[in-house]
């Protein structure tokens, strides 16, 4: 089953938190909201939840 991190657009504030944290699959435009560019991997999995748990605007989460 492949997961995939979502962003609540409204929420975002573009801080770029999650890139740092989630370089592998989060990018940034050229005004610092997320771009996700692919799914969570088994190995990313554990980066991506802390990604979620990070979010100071709660803006990010796993769905399936």
């Amino acid at each position: 089953m492949s997961h995939q991190l979502r962003v609540d657009w409204p929420a975002c504030k573009g801080r770029g938190l999650c890139h740092e944290l989630l370089p592998e699959i989060v990018d940034l435009d050229e005004w610092g909201y997320p771009i996700v560019t692919g799914p969570i991997t088994d190995d990313l999995r554990p980066d991506a939840a802390s990604a979620v748990r990070a979010c100071p605007r709660l803006a990010l989460r796993i769905v399936d």
